[in-house]
């Protein structure tokens, strides 16, 4: 069979399509300690709220028929587009009008649409552009999506010494100063994979950057505030009528939902609302009807600070101990510090082997974990951390991470003493 130009772009590998086969093969042969993906723990509170949700919508026949029985438009459920308007007007005081708002099918389909639309191969008259991203490494599943070749241009990070076995990486500005080619900045906060949280500063910088160049800073909240909220020291959501803010529903527990929402300018959220349309015709009604009271009455908001944030911390804070216990002496690792997000993220400097070989070891003793090459791209193929750190879950139960650590200090020392 002979593919097109656009087919060979998704038969090729790709470490997103890695991640997800290796997550649903284990998931369906259920011997394999899960610190590999980003899915999102069961907290019981949560669940509770899902299932009182859904009955709910059953008990009222009228709503649960609305939900299933129709298309809603492109753009999104209208009532549920105009509740999160007036949720970001009265919870934040920013001007936000219903065409600032489109859904999707998960964040994951909204990044492929924006970055597609906004670089890649450029119209008749004018130079290539690239998606800026400023702060390596970043998340695994941008790396792919570009349609044309070197969509992206990643940036090296500063990197600080925080402590005994503890660091932490900065945006170099300089070396953003420099770039020219600019179609858009593009963050997540906290980071994917290193659960980083930019500071209130460095957003700003960012923001001044991007309308330095005349293009969007384009922000991914998948773990960030204001919902879920999992981000461990205070940092501020931003947004300007310039600027585009991603969101998803999955880091709230409903990652089966699949449903994003993005905060943009209107004509940039009205061609995601055309592109809804000729790909999906419509978004899933599901998720939508679960989270619109949620979002009107303010209580996402408790859930996520209350709930959701301080069950994540308490995860990130016992698996540190873990990883203190059981790499203990083994060699010079480091990590970076958690500020956020469902991982750690591991140095090891030194080790005799790469950050794939120690996934392979890791794999056949049953641990699952993501190697760091995936996550340096963007010209960035060639910094040594991305041969040198992986990327640990340490949202699953206790008894799984525990394990998990237990035999990834194990491996570490085999390779320490036969390389």
């Amino acid at each position: 069979m002979e593919f097109s130009r656009f087919g060979e772009r998704f038969r090729a590998p790709s470490g997103i399509r890695r991640l997800m086969d290796d997550l649903g093969r284990a998931m369906a042969g259920g011997r394999m300690l899960m610190l590999g993906g980003g899915s999102p723990a069961a907290i019981p509170e949560m669940q509770a709220v899902w299932r009182r949700r859904v009955r709910e919508l059953l008990d009222d026949g009228a709503a649960i028929d609305r939900t299933l029985l129709h298309y809603d438009t492109p753009q999104g459920n209208l009532e549920f587009i105009d509740t999160l308007a007036a949720f970001f007007r009265r919870e934040f005081g920013w001007p936000v009008a219903p065409d600032n708002l489109v859904i999707t099918a998960g964040a994951q389909s909204a990044f492929f649409a924006l970055f597609n639309m906004l670089a890649g191969d450029p119209a008749p008259g004018r130079a290539r552009r690239r998606i800026v991203l400023p702060l390596m490494p970043e998340y695994i599943g941008y790396a792919d999506q570009g349609l044309s070749p070197d969509l992206f241009r990643g940036l090296a990070p500063r990197v600080q010494a925080t402590g005994p076995r503890r660091f932490k990486y900065h945006v170099d500005f300089d070396a953003l100063g420099a770039v020219n080619d600019a179609a858009a900045v593009c963050v997540s906060r906290p980071t994917n994979p290193t659960g980083n949280v930019l500071s209130d500063d460095e957003v700003s910088r960012l923001l001044a950057f991007a309308r330095s160049r005349g293009v969007p800073l384009i922000v991914d909240h998948a773990y960030g505030a204001p919902f879920p909220c999992i981000q461990f020291r205070e940092a501020a959501p931003v947004w300007d009528p310039e600027s585009v803010l991603v969101f998803t529903l999955s880091k709230l527990g409903l990652p089966g939902v699949r449903t994003g929402i993005v905060l943009a300018p209107a004509p940039l959220a009205g061609a995601l609302a055309s592109w809804n349309s000729i790909l999906h015709l419509a978004n899933d009604n599901v998720g939508q009807a679960i989270v619109r009271p949620l979002f009107a009455s303010g209580e996402i908001l408790t859930l996520s600070r209350e709930v959701i944030r301080p069950f994540y911390e308490g995860r990130a804070r016992q698996a540190l101990a873990w990883a203190d216990e059981f790499l203990g002496d083994a060699g010079d690792w480091t990590v970076h510090e958690s500020e956020g997000a469902l991982f750690l993220w591991f140095r090891f400097p030194g080790l005799g082997i790469s950050a794939e070989a120690l996934y392979e070891r890791l794999k056949r003793r049953g641990v699952l974990v993501v190697p760091g090459h995936y996550f340096f791209y963007g010209g960035q193929a060639g910094h040594p951390h991305a041969h040198e750190c992986v990327r640990v879950t340490c949202s699953q139960s206790p008894e799984t991470v525990r394990e998990g650590f237990r035999i990834l200090g194990e491996e570490i020392r085999r390779a320490g003493d036969r390389g």
